[in-house]
C-alpha cells in the first residue's frame, strides 16, 4: 500500500461520515468577518461593498488549511456580488482533496465542480491570471466523479502551466505548490531524508515564491510541509519565524513554526507555539462552535504541546494537556475515530515517560470504537506492571497486547504509518520492559534493538507516532547495566534524532563521568541544566523503567 492510500485509509470514514445520498452541496456555515487573518490580498474588481474582504478573508482560511471557514468566506463574496468568478473559484479550490485529508465525498466533489463551472462561464470579467487559476480548477473535478487521482495530476499540470504564464504572481505559484504536493501527500522524503519524486521541484517552486513575497501565508504554510521531513528541516526555521505571529485567528498556522521547532530541539519555542494555537482554536470556536474536520486540528495542537512538554520534562503540562484531546475533539472523536486517535493515544505516553505507574493502571480503557488505542492501553499497562515488579501481571498485558491488536485490521493506520508497524514497536518494547524486570539483559537489550530499527524505518509524522523514543530506555538499561560506551552511542544518536532533550542528555552526562571523561561530563550536564530549566521534574535517569530512577519534584 503507497503513502497516499495509508494517508487515505483513516480518512475513508470521514468521507462516509460527511457523506449523504445524492448531489445535495454540503451545508456552509453563515459568514462571519474574524480579526487576525493574514495581512495579504489579491484584488478580485469587485465593485460590491464588503466582497474583497470577504475573499481575501476566504484565501487566509484557505491558505490556513480551515477548509469549511474559506468555504464560508468565498461564499459570502458570491452572495455580495453573483457576477464575481472568484468567488465561486474560491469555492471550488477549498472544496477540494489536500495533504491532510485526500478523501472527497461525491457531495463534496459535486459542489466544487458546480462552483468551477460558475467560475468558468464568469471568467471573461477576470483577469488573465485569475483565468489561468479558473482554467486550472476546472480539471480538479468531474461529474459524476471520476478517477481522483487523474484529476489531481490533471490539477497539477494546468497548475504549472498558470505559474509558467505567470511567475510574477506568488499566490499563483503557492498554489501551483499545493497542487504538486497533493500528488504525494506526505511523502516527499525518504525516511533518511532524501528527496523522492516531487520534492526538489515543490522547494524550488516556494523558494521563488517566497523570494517574490516572503511574507507570503500559503508560501510559508507549504514551505514548513515541504521540507520538515527532509534531513536540513532548519532551513525552514527563518519562515517558522516568520510565520509565528503572522495569522493570529488560525490555530493551525500558530502552531506549524513547531514542526521546525521540534525537530531542532527548540522545546519551548515549540510549546510557546501550541498553547498559542490552543488559545487561538478556543477563541475560534467561541465565534464558531460547529466544527466538523477542524476538529483533527485541533487535537493535534493538544498532541505536540504534549509531546513537546514531554521531551521538556513538564509532566503536568504534558498530561493535562493529553487529557484536554478528547474534550476538544468533543463528539467528532466518535463520529470520525481515525481522525483524532492519533492524537488521544499520546496520554498513555504521558503518563509512562514519567513513571505515573499507578495512575497509568487507574486509566480506563479507551472508547470501544478506539480499536487502535487499545492494543497501546495494554502496552502501557504492562510497562507500568513491569516497572513495579509485577511480572505475571506484565507478562499477561502483553498476550492482552497481541489479542487487540490482533483484532486491528490492517487496513488501520494511525496518522500515516499503518498501527500495526506501530504495534511492532510496542511489543518489543514491552517484552524488552519485561525482561529488563526480570534481570535478564541481554534479552531487554536484544528487543529494544529490535523496536529501534522499527521505529528509525516509521514514516515522518509529528508528532512521531511513536512518542517515546527507545533509544531512553536502551540507553538507561545498558548504563545500569555497567555498559556506558555502548549507552553512549545510543544517547547520542538519539540526540541527532531529537536535539537537546533532556533525557538524553541527562544519559549522556552519567555515560561521561562513568567513562572517567570529566570535562565532558561537565559540558554534558551544562547542556541538559540549560534543556531542563523549565522542568517540574528531576529525574534519575533517561527511563523510569530502571531502578532508581523515580520521577522527584523539581528542585530536590
Amino acid at each position: 500500500m503507497d503513502r497516499r492510500a495509508l494517508l487515505l485509509a483513516p480518512l475513508v470514514l470521514l468521507a462516509g461520515a460527511c457523506s449523504s445520498p445524492g448531489p445535495a452541496a454540503p451545508a456552509v456555515e453563515p459568514y462571519i468577518a474574524f480579526e487576525g487573518t493574514a495581512p495579504h490580498t489579491r484584488p478580485i474588481g469587485s465593485k460590491a461593498p464588503g466582497a474583497q474582504r470577504a475573499f481575501d478573508q476566504g484565501l487566509s482560511f484557505l491558505w490556513s488549511f480551515n477548509h469549511d471557514e474559506a468555504i464560508s468566506s468565498f461564499t459570502e463574496v458570491t452572495e455580495l456580488d453573483p457576477q464575481s468568478p472568484m468567488g465561486y473559484w474560491g469555492i471550488a479550490v477549498a472544496m477540494g482533496p489536500h495533504i491532510n485529508n485526500p478523501a472527497l465525498p461525491p457531495e463534496r466533489e459535486h459542489a466544487a465542480w458546480q462552483a468551477a463551472q460558475k467560475a468558468v462561464a464568469l471568467q471573461e470579467r477576470a483577469n488573465a491570471a485569475d483565468r489561468a487559476l479558473i482554467a486550472a480548477v476546472a480539471k480538479r473535478y468531474s461529474n459524476p466523479p471520476g478517477d481522483r487521482a487523474a484529476s489531481d495530476r490533471a490539477y497539477a499540470e494546468a497548475m504549472r502551466a498558470a505559474w509558467t504564464a505567470h511567475p510574477n504572481d506568488a499566490d499563483v505559484g503557492a498554489l501551483c505548490a499545493e497542487a504538486l504536493m497533493d500528488l504525494h501527500p506526505w511523502d516527499l522524503w525518504t525516511s533518511t531524508g532524501k528527496p523522492k519524486e516531487g520534492a526538489v521541484e515543490v522547494v524550488a517552486l516556494l523558494d521563488d515564491v517566497l523570494a517574490l513575497d516572503a511574507q507570503h501565508p500559503g508560501a510559508l504554510h507549504l514551505y514548513i510541509h515541504a521540507v520538515e521531513a527532509s534531513d536540513d528541516p532548519g532551513r525552514a526555521l527563518p519562515v517558522a519565524d516568520r510565520l509565528r505571529n503572522l495569522v493570529p485567528v488560525s490555530g493551525h498556522m500558530c502552531h506549524m513554526p513547531s514542526h521546525i521547532d521540534v525537530l531542532l530541539g527548540h522545546w519551548d519555542e515549540a510549546i510557546a507555539a501550541n498553547q498559542k494555537a490552543i488559545v487561538a482554536d478556543k477563541a475560534y470556536t467561541a465565534a464558531r462552535p460547529h466544527q466538523e474536520f477542524h476538529h483533527m486540528y485541533m487535537a493535534h495542537n493538544q498532541a505536540m504541546l504534549a509531546f513537546a512538554a514531554m521531551m521538556d520534562g513538564r509532566s503536568e503540562l504534558a498530561i493535562s494537556t493529553a487529557r484536554e484531546i478528547l474534550p476538544v475533539a468533543g463528539g467528532y472523536a466518535h463520529e470520525v475515530t481515525p481522525a483524532i486517535e492519533p492524537s488521544f493515544v499520546i496520554l498513555y505516553d504521558t503518563l509512562i515517560r514519567f513513571g505515573r505507574w499507578e495512575e497509568m493502571l487507574a486509566e480506563p480503557e479507551p472508547p470501544d470504537d478506539m480499536v487502535v488505542a487499545l492494543p497501546l492501553w495494554h502496552h502501557a499497562r504492562g510497562v507500568a506492571l513491569a516497572a513495579l515488579g509485577r511480572v505475571d501481571d506484565a507478562e499477561d498485558e502483553l498476550e492482552d497486547f497481541r489479542d487487540a491488536a490482533a483484532d486491528v485490521p490492517p487496513e488501520r493506520a494511525l496518522a500515516i504509518n499503518p498501527a500495526h508497524r506501530v504495534f511492532a514497536i510496542a511489543d518489543h518494547m514491552l517484552a524488552g520492559e519485561i525482561a529488563w524486570a526480570k534481570d535478564d539483559v541481554a534479552g531487554a537489550v536484544s528487543e529494544l534493538q529490535q523496536a529501534i530499527a522499527l521505529e528509525d524505518q516509521l514514516a515522518y509524522m509529528e508528532p512521531p507516532e511513536w512518542a517515546l523514543p527507545v533509544r531512553h530506555a536502551l540507553g538507561a538499561i545498558l548504563l545500569s547495566a555497567g555498559r556506558a560506551e555502548e549507552a553512549e552511542a545510543v544517547y547520542r544518536a538519539d540526540l541527532q534524532n531529537w536535539p537537546d532533550n533532556g533525557w538524553s542528555l541527562h544519559g549522556l552526562a552519567d555515560c561521561l563521568e562513568a567513562k572517567g571523561d570529566t570535562a565532558g561530563a561537565a559540558e554534558a550536564r551544562a547542556r541538559f541544566d540549560k534543556a531542563w530549566a523549565q522542568a517540574d521534574v528531576q529525574i534519575g535517569s533517561s527511563c523510569m523503567c530502571v531502578a532508581g530512577s523515580e520521577v522527584g519534584a523539581a528542585g530536590q
